[in-house]
């Protein structure tokens, strides 16, 4: 075994201001570049050591990243950049294979994970502590059987990755087509008319951190995600100015949805509000929609707003800029239909199936997904443990 100081040098990138930003130029490769194809880059246009230049197959180590995802090793497999700071370019002291140093450095990371300490799901580590850990370092011959035999296990593990990648995507795309199926192909005596015919609307609750009155869990939008109720034991308890107006208490069957986000797609989720057992309120990026029409099924109603089309027409109708918003002018004239209250009923009971049946299938694909992670794992402790064989 020998340390990674003796066999590498890492050298880590430049610091590039905002004001040296340019629209095009020479690649500056930041962190997100490394394992993200689509993301976009910023561009540098002066002078620059040639030490930080970075050219198809270098080899590079995120110092400061994501767990399980950027930080780490990386092969660069593009055009020539600019390295940004966070990222060491690697270069070799001895005679190593590139692939072999790559998935040495792989092995090593989830070690190199446990030991620093960072920001939740975030790891930093200096150059200093990174020399130190070690890696097998045997002939030329030796690096290049482990890695045949690496090359071809990785690419059929990733193979088997991609399928059920997107076997989990089919997944969740059978429900909800499912969903805009049940609120597209509509019967006879199905009624149309708008969400304000229906019900009432009522801006979310402002606060701040000085506020000094009274505390409750409040419904944000960190916890909407894919959750169709709220999830009342997952609600962050806030103080507010004051008591709370009973105007602002949820009551069971109100729906929530998000009416202001800077991420457009965000805006127009709902959640169900369940029994409420302590009092709840809901924020000020947030707007409360409470049925006045006994005739309607709130989870009915609920599920209609969380159809794709809806969910567009929502999406289409915020304004604003730079933030997204939707106001209760836009949810007043939002067109609904719904059909007699027992069709409601059986046409819930049906969604709630193939939703369940769903879900049951993302867990499958889920957890097949940690297996096989772990199974890449256990193939690179065999290659650098010497048990690996053909």
């Amino acid at each position: 075994m020998v340390h990674l100081g003796d066999l590498f040098e890492f050298k880590n990138g430049r610091s590039f201001s905002k004001n040296e930003w340019q629209e095009s130029g020479i690649k500056i490769i930041r962190i997100q570049n490394l394992n993200d194809f689509r993301a976009g880059y910023n561009y540098f246009q002066g002078d620059y050591d040639s030490a930080i230049e970075v050219n198809n197959g270098d080899l590079l180590f995120s110092w400061s990243g994501t767990v399980g995802s950027s930080f780490g090793p990386h092969i660069w497999e593009r055009d020539t950049g600019l390295l940004n700071q966070h990222i060491f370019k690697i270069s070799f002291k001895t005679d190593m294979l590139l692939k072999y140093a790559y998935y040495s450095l792989l092995f090593i990371t989830e070690e190199v994970e446990r030991s620093v300490v960072g920001a939740v799901g975030l790891v930093h580590i200096t150059k200093k502590a990174l020399n130190e850990f070690k890696i097998p370092a045997p002939p030329v011959s030796e690096q290049k059987r482990i890695v045949a035999i690496l090359d071809e296990v990785f690419a059929n593990i990733e193979q088997a990755r991609t399928n059920t990648e997107q076997n989990l995507k089919s997944a969740r795309e059978l429900f909800e087509s499912y969903l805009q199926q049940v609120f597209s192909q509509r019967g006879e005596g199905w009624i149309e008319t708008s969400l304000g015919c229906i019900a009432e609307f009522k801006n979310g609750l402002n606060f701040s951190q000085s506020s000094k009155g009274e505390k409750l869990k409040v419904v944000g939008v960190k916890d909407f995600k894919s959750n169709f109720m709220v999830p009342f034991e997952q609600l962050e308890t806030v103080q507010i100015d004051g008591d709370l107006s009973e105007a602002y208490e949820l009551k069971e069957n109100d729906i929530i949805i998000v009416r202001s986000n800077g991420n457009k797609r965000l805006i127009g989720r709902c959640l169900l509000m369940g029994k409420v057992d302590n009092k709840t309120s809901y924020s000020g990026f947030t707007i409360r929609i409470r049925l006045s029409n006994k005739n309607i099924s709130p989870k009915f109603l609920a599920y209609y707003l969380k159809s794709s089309s809806t969910h567009e027409l929502l999406i289409n109708s915020g304004g604003g800029a730079n933030i997204s918003n939707l106001n209760q002018k836009i949810l007043n004239s939002l067109p609904i239909a719904f059909p007699h209250f027992d069709q409601q009923i059986q046409l819930v009971d049906a969604i709630e199936k193939v939703e369940q049946e769903s879900q049951e299938l993302e867990k499958v694909y889920a957890n097949k997904l940690i297996l096989i992670e772990e199974l890449k794992k256990s193939i690179l402790l065999k290659a650098f443990t010497g048990e690996l064989t053909k």
